[in-house]
């Protein structure tokens, strides 16, 4: 799609085009460096892209075998999340329920979620998104 009829249709649906995540097209994530997430041993992030005017990012997150999250406790964030499992399962200890690849979830800003523990491995993609009222210097 041309660039300028793409933004002409973010505008008309209502979408923020102020500053764009970068263009980036198909790519083997695989070369992108691995960081630990929160000092969780086998929990670990690749930033795929970023937005460094307002902070919002997609990322890859990583549970290996075994990885429990509860030293993080419960989630809340100020941006909404958006979630899809790659591969691999977790365990939410709160809710006391077991996601499995193919689940989705969609959190607003202020959704508590986690922690979590996942004995077979996880993988998620993930979707940040600051509210467009309130920039976030990332």
């Amino acid at each position: 799609m041309a660039p300028i009829l793409s933004t002409v249709r973010r505008i008309k649906a209502g979408r923020r085009n102020d500053v764009p995540k970068p263009e980036l097209e198909f790519f083997d994530p695989s070369g992108i460096s691995i960081q630990s997430v929160a000092n969780i041993s086998g929990l670990s992030e690749q930033i795929l892209s970023v937005d460094k005017v307002s902070g919002d990012y997609t990322r890859l997150l990583h549970f290996e075998p075994g990885t429990d999250s509860s030293p993080m406790g419960p989630q809340i964030h100020d941006f909404r999340e958006e979630v899809w499992i790659i591969e691999g399962s977790f365990f939410d200890i709160s809710l006391q329920q077991t996601f499995t690849a193919g689940m989705y979830a969609c959190r607003p800003p202020g959704m508590t979620h986690g922690p979590w523990r996942s004995e077979e491995g996880c993988k998620t993609l993930e979707f940040r998104r600051y509210e467009s009222n309130s920039n976030h210097q990332g």
